[in-house]
């Protein structure tokens, strides 16, 4: 897979996740938060599993199956994504849409910072003013008045130290054995696991409440766990994760353009100002290192 071809399944998994936040926020009305994201994810797993299942047959075939190390790195990956998904809907319960979207993606900036501090990996120039560029960006997306933050704000921004370990470390896990399928549905049902189980334990469940949750959860499960989570497992292990957490950053921008267009969370001039600065910084981390690439050396000799 090409870092193009890479780039544009990270932004096709942004549009979906970005899309997911106006479900999650319906799915709220009817159903528990940790419900929610067990059923979902479980769902997300069983859609994978066939795939899987084929990937693993034939990394047994040539002996090389995963090690008790590498099911507990993709078990590990659930838990990030347990935690990370639940503190986002139990957030999404009190904030906006929009909101949501601007502080989930303030995980930007922490990827590069978790990456040097954790495994000393120095990104590209670029990464650092595109990742402060998508965080004022975003301020300007949730209108500049972030003075009172709401209860469900501050659920979203402890999920962030989440979203930040599992973008660094999900591309690390798929790329030792080259099973980013298995990676997947094995964080993928973990997370359900997880979340099903303490829902069971503290959640209020009805059968009428589930029905009526379940066009979200199918969108939620199917599309935003099933294929947008796979999706990124597949693309990771083809750009670095500083890279992949610009370009993920845009599913601010789709929850702002489907806040607005299914819940009718409108936009002023400066919350579209914030979308353009988005956009102008996931197009910047990628164009300059190319460019740069390709500058002839200067001749200094001559």
């Amino acid at each position: 897979m090409t870092r193009l071809t890479a780039n544009l399944l990270l932004t096709l998994t942004a549009l979906i996740w970005g899309t997911a936040f106006v479900a999650q926020n319906l799915g709220m009305q009817d159903i528990g938060p940790l419900a929610f994201t067990g059923i979902r994810f479980l769902l997300g797993a069983l859609i994978v599993l066939p795939l899987a299942m084929r990937e693993y047959r034939r990394l047994n075939a040539r002996h090389h199956g995963f090690t008790q190390g590498e099911w507990l790195g993709a078990a590990g990956l659930g838990l990030l994504l347990a935690g990370g998904a639940t503190l986002q809907q139990v957030g999404i319960a009190g904030t906006t849409v929009t909101n949501a979207g601007f502080f989930t993606v303030l995980y930007v900036p922490l990827v590069p910072l978790f990456g040097c501090l954790l495994f000393r990996t120095l990104p590209h120039w670029s990464v650092w003013p595109a990742a402060g560029g998508c965080v004022a960006g975003t301020y300007l997306l949730g209108g500049g008045e972030l003075s009172s933050l709401a209860t469900g704000d501050w659920w979203v921004l402890a999920g962030t130290l989440f979203w930040a370990g599992h973008v660094l470390l999900v591309g690390r896990v798929a790329a030792e054995k080259g099973a980013a399928i298995t990676v997947a549905c094995t964080q993928f049902f973990v997370c359900g696991v997880v979340c099903l189980a303490a829902a069971l334990l503290v959640e209020p469940i009805r059968a009428a409440g589930l029905v009526s949750a379940m066009p979200a959860i199918l969108y939620a499960g199917v599309l935003s766990v099933g294929v947008a989570f796979t999706l990124q497992v597949l693309a990771q292990r083809h750009t670095q994760a500083s890279d992949a957490a610009i370009i993920l950053s845009s599913e601010t921008l789709f929850a702002a353009i489907s806040g607005a267009l299914f819940l009718a969370e409108k936009l002023d001039g400066r919350q579209a100002a914030g979308c353009v600065l988005i956009l102008f910084c996931i197009l910047a981390v990628q164009l300059v290192p190319q460019g740069e690439a390709r500058r002839p050396a200067t001749d200094t000799h001559g």
